[in-house]
């Protein structure tokens, strides 16, 4: 989010924490590939990265979908190409087969969703219509008059299929004929639409949430393209601004009216919500607006009763990781909450009980869930290396932890409906993701797919590693991804690109920090004599609530200084070129670039704003669980600390900004405001236009992400390579 030039003589006192082996301490990383010959591209063009048709680093498998009988079915392309088919894993024989073969003449991403049927058979969505296919492959469409179903669900006895379809709840039989057309259970109305569903275990009723927008501001997105003028009217509201209403339903199978729950406020977020086993009781997860108060209500199905069943407040809670399931036997509830100063498991037994903590790891736990049969709990936690995400186990009841997961990097598993395989989504900084499927009881993981094009194990891929730092402000400990050409030389000071920058962007993944295609852009910087360098700023998960609270109020302040300290600890450390080093990011990333030159004039060659956020009194209300409320005897001078809008004063160092003209999430005004603004400074920047171009300007397709990725080369190269 920000940078500067300057070199400061007080670099040098940059304090390590790893011990290193020569300037980079090693990662703690999976077994590398045998090593291939070099032999293609040794500078990495873009235009190879980012090739059409067949992508050098495959197409990911996804959409994970286990079978009652411990059948995996994935959404892949073996060749690379964008359309992805439906594949089965057969895990007790390791055969793998291709079931669909849709591709042909037919654009886009292909199968988007699946799941199962009784009889081997896949219901699945394919350009928002909804087909079966029988276990030979067979395709059939059903409800052909319905557009954009999304989100299967098939009832546990496999009888029923739930779906939304423009907005609506809809169930259908799942037995594939004409003659049990779509019912829609729960109506939607225009900015009505729901939000999450279901099923009961008893198959006979569905909870849900239905979102109502009518109440939240409409504003006008003016735009021109293609030769033509645009007004898109959008659906888009700011802090301090009416929400949305949030109202917890449920709806029996059968039809009929549904049945509502009081809430004690529909203007609450809800993070989470669930039917217990015998379909008595249901939980919802929620808090205030600005998350200070996370609290749990349990409600009575049969008379609707409410009860508050948790509560924890925290007057500076920034993260909603919460999350809750119902025990085994629905003997209370699991809750992951950080009230003990990180993200943990917990079970409170009933209303208003005290607590128990089940687990006490290192890091944090990112998510979990129940195993109810073997009274066990699976969950993803970074204990191993800040940078991992690791699978574990625990009983229910607490005690040791076991690792179920092998390999340092991201495992995302998809446990069977047994618990006796876990499917992983793998992928570690030298190995785009893959699907692995482990036996849960002896460990024994296979490789199911192999994704990468021949040519990738020839290219001079950059190297990765992770070094710990402090904080030149207070000492507190920051963790770096950094990536170095291939041919690194530690004798040498390089050019260093401090980004993209953003809160979780430290992560042993293919391509680090995964929110846009910058992997391919990274590797070509790394390839053409860059280091790439990420922060795990406060604010990211991993390190604890005292570590993340750090961001309280503190926008465009306590981030950039995290990035200081990280550029310090470079140049102390021997990798950077103190003159040489600039900075980019997008959206809260472009605040941060923004934000980094205005207030620390030299210490960056030259920095890149992409969307960025530069006036927070138009960004969504969610930011205020960091910035606050628009109110308060320090409103609005709170605000305009936070905001790159007012800071532009202190631009010295070359600065390009990327926007698109019809982004909704950063409005292009705010930019045409803070250039205004500039201008009349007599500020000196670039401004690239992306006509039409929405808030993931890098995405909407290679023709513009290849324009994008080079006029910032180019300016990289102009600012820090002299």
């Amino acid at each position: 989010m920000m940078h500067a030039r300057r070199a400061p003589s007080f670099l040098a006192s940059a304090a390590l924490v790893l011990a290193l082996a020569g300037p980079l301490a090693a990662p703690v990383r999976a077994a590398e590939p045998a090593a291939a010959p070099r032999t293609l591209s040794p500078n990495l063009p873009l235009e190879m990265l980012y090739a059409p048709g067949a992508s050098l680093i495959g197409t990911t498998p996804e959409g994970y979908a286990w079978s009652a009988d411990g059948q995996l079915a994935f959404l892949w392309n073996d060749t690379g190409g964008a359309f992805r088919d439906i594949w089965l894993y057969a895990p007790k024989t390791g055969k793998k087969r291709q079931l669909t073969d849709l591709a042909k003449g037919k654009p886009g991403k292909g199968v988007s969703e699946a799941v199962w049927l009784p009889g081997s058979r896949l219901a699945f969505t394919l350009g928002g219509k909804l087909n079966i296919v029988d276990a030979d492959g067979r395709v059939r469409a059903v409800e052909a008059s319905m557009q954009a179903i999304k989100n299967l669900a098939v009832s546990p006895d496999g009888t029923q299929i739930a779906f939304v379809s423009g907005g609506a709840l809809w169930v259908r039989s799942s037995d594939g004929g004409d003659t049990h057309p779509a019912r829609r259970l729960v109506a939607a109305e225009e900015k009505m639409y729901i939000d999450g569903f279901e099923w009961s275990r008893q198959s006979d009723a569905i909870a849900f949430v239905l979102a109502d927008d009518r109440r939240v501001r409409v504003i006008d997105i003016h735009y021109d393209a293609g030769g033509t003028h645009h007004d898109d009217k959008v659906t888009r509201n700011f802090p301090g601004d009416e929400t949305t209403t949030l109202k917890l339903g449920l709806v029996s199978t059968a039809g009929g009216e549904a049945r509502w729950f009081d809430r004690p406020n529909d203007l609450d977020p809800i993070w989470g919500f669930g039917l217990s086993a015998d379909g008595k009781s249901l939980f919802v997860s929620s808090s205030d607006y600005i998350i200070k108060r996370h609290r749990i209500d349990t409600y009575a199905v049969a008379s609707g009763r409410r009860t508050e069943f948790y509560a924890f407040t925290d007057l500076k809670q920034i993260r909603p990781d919460w999350q809750v399931a119902w025990a085994p036997g629905d003997q209370g509830l699991i809750i992951l909450t950080d009230r003990g100063g990180s993200n943990q498991l917990w079970h409170q037994s009933k209303a208003g009980a005290k607590p128990k903590l089940l687990t006490k790891t290192e890091g944090e736990i990112a998510s979990f869930q129940v195993d109810r049969a073997h009274r066990q709990i699976y969950f993803v936690s970074n204990a191993a290396h800040y940078a991992e995400r690791q699978v574990y186990r625990v009983s229910t009841a607490g005690g040791a932890v076991a690792r179920i997961s092998t390999g340092a990097g991201t495992h995302e598993p998809v446990f069977s409906p047994d618990y006796a395989f876990m499917a992983d989504h793998f992928s570690n900084d030298t190995t785009p993701v893959e699907l692995y499927v482990t036996p849960l009881a002896t460990g024994a993981t296979a490789q199911v797919t192999s994704s990468p094009a021949p040519a990738f194990a020839k290219q001079a891929w950059a190297q990765v590693r992770y070094v710990q730092f402090k904080s030149h402000i207070d000492g507190t400990p920051l963790w770096a991804r950094v990536m170095l050409p291939a041919d690194y030389d530690p004798a040498k000071r390089y050019p260093m690109v401090v980004g993209s920058v953003y809160s979780d962007a430290v992560r042993n993944q293919w391509g680090g920090r995964n929110a846009h295609p910058t992997w391919g852009f990274d590797q070509h910087l790394a390839a053409n004599g860059y280091i790439v360098f990420n922060v795990g700023i406060r604010g990211s998960f991993g390190q604890g609530k005292k570590h993340s609270q750090g961001m309280f109020y503190s926008y465009g302040e306590t981030d950039i200084n995290d990035l200081e300290s990280g550029v310090r600890y470079a140049v102390s450390a021997g990798l950077a070129d103190p003159k040489r080093v600039g900075i980019w990011g997008s959206s809260y990333g472009g605040l941060m670039t923004l934000m980094s030159l205005f207030k620390k004039p030299g210490l960056y060659a030259a920095g890149i704003a992409g969307a960025p956020a530069t006036n927070v009194a138009h960004a969504y209300p969610g930011q205020m669980w960091i910035m606050g409320e628009p109110k308060g005897s320090d409103f609005p001078a709170r605000y305009e600390a936070q905001s790159a809008l007012y800071q532009s004063k202190g631009l010295a160092d070359p600065l390009m900004i990327i926007h698109g003209t019809k982004d909704e999430v950063v409005l292009y005004s705010d930019t045409i405001a803070l250039t205004e603004k500039m201008i009349a400074q007599g500020k000196r920047f670039e401004l690239v236009t992306l006509p039409g171009a929405v808030h993931g300007w890098d995405t909407e397709g290679r023709d513009q992400t290849l324009f994008a990725f080079h006029k910032m080369v180019d300016f990289f190269d102009r600012n820090l390579k002299r």
